[in-house]
């Protein structure tokens, strides 16, 4: 594929970037959410688990989403127009995992669902870059993850969230 015909249909850097993260965002989505039609409906923390551990899982379609979210992350530092747009990806997800913990702590205030949700998106990207570089084990990043997962619902279970 020549140059020319890439920057045809995406005029520049950013335009190649701005469609990929579409790209690996749309696809996250559709291997963290698909389900068999006939099997029984997950609990909410049954949904909550798959969501973020489908992310750490050894497949080739999970591996190039990882990278090409990190690579995106890294390209952002210098571009703004990247930046924007990763930052409103970031929200969504950001909002999605929050949502998946009102439906475990359906009581919990909807300002520390936020922060548990960053906080186990941020650490699922970290792993992630930890598994992809090869100094984790990705056995080691989903139990990271799982115990991250059970210490951040406990939390939000406490009278008081916050503390």
């Amino acid at each position: 594929v020549s140059t020319a015909l890439i920057y045809y249909h995406f005029k520049d850097r950013t335009g190649i970037l701005l469609k990929t993260l579409e790209f690996i965002n749309d696809r996250a989505e559709r291997y963290t959410t698909h389900r068999d039609p006939d099997a029984e409906p997950l609990s909410p923390r049954e949904e909550l688990d798959q969501t973020l551990l489908l992310e750490l899982q050894d497949t080739t379609e999970v591996r190039e989403n990882s990278s090409a979210w990190g690579e995106l992350r890294a390209s952002a530092v210098f571009d703004e127009v990247l930046r924007e747009d990763l930052a409103r990806a970031t929200l969504v997800w950001t909002q999605e995992v929050a949502a998946l913990l009102g439906g475990v702590r359906p009581t919990a205030p909807a300002a520390e669902l936020a922060a548990s949700a960053e906080r186990l998106t941020a650490l699922l990207e970290g792993l992630s870059m930890r598994w992809l570089s090869g100094t984790l084990r990705i056995s080691h990043a989903r139990t990271l993850m799982t115990e991250a997962i059970d210490a951040e619902v406990e939390r939000l279970g406490r009278p008081d969230a916050s503390q």
